[in-house]
């Protein structure tokens, strides 16, 4: 079983920053071997794609409503990917989830991962 935490949410100013992380681990579980990825969920809104990491790093991948302002990164030793958020918006306000996958992924496609996190709240105040 592979359990995927988040955490580092929490409510901001506008124009601040936050750093989201996201702990995986599994009896047989190496995030090295995943694809990982965040999205987001506004209330009454789809869950939506916000980044995405090969499972080296070496790759990344963001909507373009980000781009510019987050970073995701990760850590294989740690098993934890990270998302640097900066210049925050209003429109930035959701929980955001952890997502993770061992095949390939169609990265903006929420269906195509296997492992979630439970979420965490990020509320940014105008």
């Amino acid at each position: 079983q592979v359990q995927l935490v988040e955490s580092g949410g929490g409510l901001v100013q506008a124009g601040d920053s936050l750093r989201l992380s996201c702990a995986a681990s599994g009896r047989t579980f190496s995030s090295s071997n995943a694809n990982m990825a965040w999205f987001r969920q506004a209330p009454g809104k789809e869950r939506e794609f916000v980044a995405g990491t090969s499972r080296t790093g070496g790759r990344t991948f963001y909507a373009d409503s980000v781009k510019g302002r987050f970073t995701i990164s990760r850590d294989n030793a740690k098993n934890t990917v990270y998302l640097e958020m900066n210049s925050l918006k209003p429109e930035d306000t959701a929980v955001y989830y952890c997502a993770a996958d061992l095949s390939f992924v169609v990265w903006s496609d929420r269906y195509a991962y296997s492992y979630w996190g439970q979420g965490t709240q990020v509320t940014v105040s105008s």
